[in-house]
């Protein structure tokens, strides 16, 4: 088993059969540690979102979030793109907090909960580093206006289309058919609110698919296609796929320190079974879960070079790459933390869309 690889089979995928381009073919990529590491593998028009983006076009980012649990450090890579663009573009940036699709689908009991939970992750988002000035959060209980655009662009669609992506039976509540539609306002939302003339939708490779009735559907009304970048999945700490149901998989920013060093000394190695084999043969850093967190989402070029090379040749231990693991993310775990006591609620306020 090759972790490293396995990460972009899906995007990989996405290319080979389904039409998306690899963003190592854009002629520029942006200066952003997700581009540049291959973390944001492919796209649908990026290129010409970017483009207009530079040309001072309208803009806008759209980036979902389903409140049914907390945020983890799968969510880095998007979260760390949208905000590189917010702070070096001033782009505004749109976040869906689909409590009513966590009701339909069955993830929360009430309305009410979904409500709360939607509440709390845009508190969380406004500590990771939004600015409040530049962030829109949707949450469709409060912008029911989000319905009647959904009316508008309804018609864009059909039930077989719908019932062919999704899958859904006649057995299903029709909240789950109607949803794709509410995406699709929600998507489109920032060309009616700030007439945004592109928009980008960053997603994982397995959201493709329902992205592409909103592309559609734009397309119909006569708006630009939304461009998308598909990011690739990282591997839970086990070394299996990261689940927010399966704690042991990821680092939750909620996280004490003591949880986090167990998890972390717990995560799957690339090491070798003994420290006298391992120093005489090194480790496979594409194995092993400390090395890829570090040299993805925490290490510049350098020090990922010199801790692959270290790695590799047996000179650093698992316990010690674990070490340093730990290290990196307690310190991101505590700066988010101490940001989220300071979040003000008339900042949280003012960010979260209300009816005209």
């Amino acid at each position: 088993m090759n972790i490293e690889e396995n990460m972009t089979s899906d995007a990989q995928m996405l290319i080979e059969r389904f039409g998306a381009e690899p963003v190592k073919d854009l002629k520029e990529i942006p200066e952003c540690y997700t581009f540049q590491k291959g973390l944001i593998y492919s796209h649908r028009d990026f290129d010409k979102f970017f483009e207009a983006l530079k040309k001072g076009k309208k803009c806008a980012i759209v980036s979902g979030l389903n409140p049914s649990g907390t945020l983890h450090i799968g969510h880095k890579i998007v979260f760390d793109t949208n905000l590189f663009f917010q702070k070096k573009y001033g782009i505004p940036v749109f976040i869906p907090l689909s409590e009513d699709e966590t009701y339909v689908t069955g993830k929360v009991k009430s309305q009410s909960e979904g409500l709360q939970n939607a509440l709390k992750l845009a508190k969380e988002l406004l500590a990771y580093g939004f600015d409040p000035k530049k962030t829109y959060f949707i949450i469709d209980q409060v912008y029911t206006n989000i319905y009647n655009l959904a009316i508008k662009y309804s018609i864009g669609t059909n039930l077989s289309t719908i019932k062919r992506i999704f899958g859904y039976e006649l057995e299903n509540n029709p909240g789950l058919f109607f949803y794709p539609v509410v995406q699709t306002a929600h998507i489109l939302l920032p060309t009616e609110l700030i007439k945004a003339e592109y928009i980008l939708v960053p997603i994982g490779p397995d959201e493709d698919t329902h992205i592409r009735i909103s592309r559609e559907i734009a397309q119909k009304f006569k708006l630009n296609k939304p461009a998308i970048t598909h990011s690739v999945f990282l591997p839970g700490l086990t070394g299996t796929k990261m689940s927010a149901s399966k704690p042991e998989t990821a680092i939750f920013l909620s996280d004490d320190e003591k949880t986090i060093r167990k998890k972390i000394m717990s995560s799957f190695s690339g090491g070798q079974e003994t420290i006298s084999e391992h120093k005489k043969k090194g480790g496979n850093p594409s194995n092993d879960i400390a090395c890829i967190y570090l040299s993805k989402l925490f290490y510049d070029e350098k020090q990922s070079n010199k801790l692959i090379s270290d790695y590799s040749s047996g000179k650093l231990l698992s316990s010690e790459v674990k070490g340093l693991f730990a290290d990196e993310i307690i310190k991101f775990v505590n700066k988010f933390q101490k940001s989220l006591i300071k979040v003000k609620k008339k900042d949280l306020d003012k960010c979260i869309l209300k009816n005209r």
